[in-house]
């Protein structure tokens, strides 16, 4: 479980760590959409830049970060060699017959970046927000579909707890896998079909054991008297203070300085 960090909560005392929660989805989303928006290197490097200092501010040890990472290193060198070679311009380098060109030395570097900022954007709201505060600000935030009769809070809570489920179904898969490899299963070698053809004894006993925390979980809710949203009250009331205000407007300038820098400079994809 210390190397799957994805989904969880590290506490801490950090700015991050005590902006609303509200605020924090809002922001923390614009953000993720101004990384979109970047079509030139000042605009990237000033998104990472950003990143970096919400690293920095989360006060969160880099190796968590670089472990949230990980699983998508894969992801990221894919979509990196893809552009790479198949995007068209004028090559600058040919191999047999693969071809780099300058577009896609560009594409590759914009792509694998931004995959990369969206991801640790991602992990700071998960490592820096508790899930009672997580669920209540969802809840809240799409309170207007209340018109629409929707059960807001039900909705709130399933979306908090599949995103905490994340790092649990992944401890379950390596225990199994463990525990297949014990047995002397082989689940590395071979072809692609022999791969996939091992997987099938996981993914039986990952089901199982998904659905037996399922049904811990239901039950210690039901121990707890939970009962939907129906009468239910907070312990902690949520209001907005003065560093969610200017944490609001540090972000609103950045996103349109973000946005200007696209109007105005020279495009690189």
């Amino acid at each position: 479980m210390n190397d799957i960090t994805i989904g969880q909560y590290f506490p801490g005392n950090s700015l991050l760590h005590k902006i609303d929660a509200r605020m924090k989805i809002v922001l923390l989303l614009l953000l993720m959409v101004s990384v979109f928006i970047c079509n030139n290197y000042i605009s990237l490097a000033s998104a990472a830049v950003l990143t970096l200092i919400l690293v920095l501010i989360s006060k969160i040890k880099p190796s968590v970060i670089l472990k949230g990472i990980k699983p998508i290193f894969f992801v990221i060198i894919l979509t990196s060699f893809l552009n790479i070679f198949y995007a068209s311009g004028e090559p600058i380098a040919e191999f047999w017959i693969f071809k780099i060109t300058k577009e896609g030395l560009n594409n590759a570097l914009f792509m694998g970046t931004r995959i990369v900022l969206l991801v640790i954007i991602g992990l700071m709201l998960t490592y820096t927000t508790t899930p009672n505060s997580l669920t209540d600000a969802i809840e809240s935030l799409l309170k207007p579909l209340k018109i629409f009769k929707a059960d807001i809070h039900s909705l709130a809570m399933v979306m908090t707890i599949a995103l905490r489920f994340i790092p649990i179904l992944i401890e379950e898969v390596q225990k199994i896998m463990a525990a297949q490899k014990s047995r002397g299963a082989d689940l590395q070698s071979g072809g692609i079909i022999k791969r996939a053809k091992a997987i099938v004894p996981i993914l039986i006993p990952l089901f199982v054991s998904s659905f037996r925390r399922a049904n811990e979980l239901a039950d210690a809710m039901e121990c707890r008297c939970y009962r939907g949203s129906e009468g239910r009250t907070k312990m902690k009331v949520m209001h907005l203070k003065l560093r969610d205000y200017l944490s609001m407007i540090f972000v609103i300038l950045y996103f349109t300085g973000i946005i200007l820098t696209r109007v105005l400079m020279e495009n690189v994809i």
